[in-house]
């Protein structure tokens, strides 16, 4: 006797009429439907194809054994599910055996992440075998979002919810444009990862797509458990409505140390006409809304993945602006840009970067001018440079008699190199040295303090707070009952 055919049919995401004329004939046809289901709920293959299976048809339901509840198997989960595919794939043979044809349903395309491949897998080698492929979820729910899912050259990933968080976070932040599906019980960690990979903005979760109980939100709206059956979009980095192949424009924009008074209008008119917005958060955050204008937020300690975002933004012919905190050029966003520029990929677009007011210039100009003579920038962090260079560039800021302004003095694990530089400096200039510790310039919780090298109290000073250490020079004024102003003259003694 000639075997029967097996069909691998895909149903769609939800919505009957979605069903193609294809598979619907073939359904139709089958002498034998058959259908995953869990234990104790409905398919929902067979509830999407009810109205296409003859009533002559013979149904065989295939009620998997486990899905995400515990497995006495001794094999696990892995050969729970093995044995159920097997035993599944023999009670099919012995129907093509017998002459019958089968058509197996699959919810959206059966070789996208459907059951059916693992039958395939164990079936087709040994009888005719045909794959009718079928609407997928994610692009159900790109239609009924109206979400793009990618623009021009946009590479469009498909991920697992089921990865590790950071595994996701790391292959978010690499593609322009991705859905991450297996939701339910993945949801907190997959909310996790795109938000470490800086794209919650513009994110939506999607459940049950074209089904009769279709749902969708922003992710940030969403503080619900969700179906199994349910992903996120996350859409194009590219905005909407920029198809030129004219690379757009990156501004790297200096937003002052605090209040909005020490904005230029410069970098006022570039946040105004961009279309997106890249930055830390809480810089972002400064800036009033504007209808129409996108934000990338990403977390501290993630410049590179900033910069490489917001080129990759231009380059799809955004106007981007990337925003840092005081002057861009200052141990700031400008330089991470342009590190990344340099790896070649984005040639056609240019940089600009706007001048901002530095938190060094706001802290000196609170107290007078301290910077009055030469002086030199130096960042206590060692998260990028090694302490010993830290620690040599001190010396050699000592030994010049230079006025230091002194960046990332301590953060709540890194104090230590705080405690070294006083060391270090006291070794060439006395205890008496003028110090400015300015913390929080020009916002609300401002505080600044005039104090000496040898008094400092270094246990007050963390990461929002900029150290200046005076020369020997460096003289503090005392004017009646005015706040003591501090200045280095702008000539130096001729050495004896």
């Amino acid at each position: 006797m000639k075997p029967g055919r097996l069909y691998g049919v895909g149903v769609g995401p939800g919505d009957p009429e979605l069903v193609t004329i294809k598979a619907s004939r073939v359904i139709g046809a089958a002498d034998v439907v058959a259908y995953p289901l869990a234990r104790r709920r409905p398919s929902i293959a067979r509830s999407i194809a009810a109205g296409y299976i003859s009533p002559a048809a013979i149904e065989v339901p295939m009620t998997y054994p486990v899905t995400t509840e515990e497995t006495d198997h001794p094999g696990g989960y892995a050969a729970a599910l093995g044995d159920f595919y097997d035993a599944c794939a023999a009670e099919l043979a012995g129907h093509l055996d017998a002459g019958r044809s089968v058509a197996v349903l699959c919810e959206g395309d059966p070789f996208f992440y459907g059951s059916f491949m693992y039958l395939h897998d164990r079936l087709s080698g040994a009888y005719p075998t045909e794959v009718i492929p079928g609407v997928t979820s994610p692009c159900a729910a790109a239609a009924a979002t109206g979400t793009p899912l990618a623009r021009r050259d946009d590479v469009l990933t498909i991920l697992p919810g089921t990865l590790p968080t950071d595994e996701l976070a790391s292959r978010l932040r690499a593609s322009d444009a991705a859905v991450v599906l297996k939701l339910g019980r993945t949801l907190p960690s997959v909310r996790e990862a795109i938000g470490r990979a800086g794209r919650t903005a513009g994110s939506l979760v999607v459940e049950r797509a074209s089904g009769e109980r279709e749902r969708w939100d922003r992710l940030e709206d969403v503080d619900r458990e969700v179906p199994y059956m349910s992903l996120v979009l996350v859409p194009s980095r590219r905005p909407a409505g920029r198809e030129s192949t004219t690379p757009g424009s990156l501004t790297v924009v200096g937003l002052g140390p605090g209040g909005r008074g020490w904005l230029t209008p410069e970098a006022r008119a570039a946040l105004s006409e961009a279309d997106v917005l890249v930055g830390y958060k809480p810089y972002l955050d400064r800036i009033p809304r504007r209808r129409g204008q996108r934000r990338e937020e990403s977390g501290n300690g993630a410049e590179l993945e900033r910069a490489r975002e917001a080129l990759d933004l231009a380059t799809g012919g955004a106007r981007v602006a990337v925003v840092s905190s005081g002057d861009p050029g200052i141990f700031a966003m400008a330089a991470a840009v342009l590190e990344v520029a340099e790896e070649g990929r984005h040639e056609a677009t240019d940089v600009v970067v706007l001048a901002g007011l530095s938190a060094m210039q706001a802290a000196a100009a609170s107290v007078g001018a301290p910077l009055g003579h030469d002086f030199c920038v130096i960042s206590l962090s060692d998260r990028l440079k090694p302490a010993g260079v830290i620690e040599r560039r001190l010396e050699a800021a000592g030994e010049g008699d230079l006025v230091v302004a002194l960046y990332n003095p301590a953060s709540r694990t890194r104090r230590a190199m705080l405690a070294r530089a006083r060391e270090i400096l006291l070794t060439h200039r006395g205890p008496e040295t003028v110090v400015v510790v300015a913390r929080a310039v020009g916002s609300a919780d401002e505080s600044v303090s005039v104090t000496t090298l040898g008094s400092i109290v270094l246990d007050e000073i963390d990461m929002r707070t900029l150290v200046i250490v005076g020369s020997s020079q460096t003289r503090v004024l005392r004017r009646g009952d005015r706040p003591p102003q501090v200045y280095t003259p702008r000539h130096y003694p001729v050495p004896e």
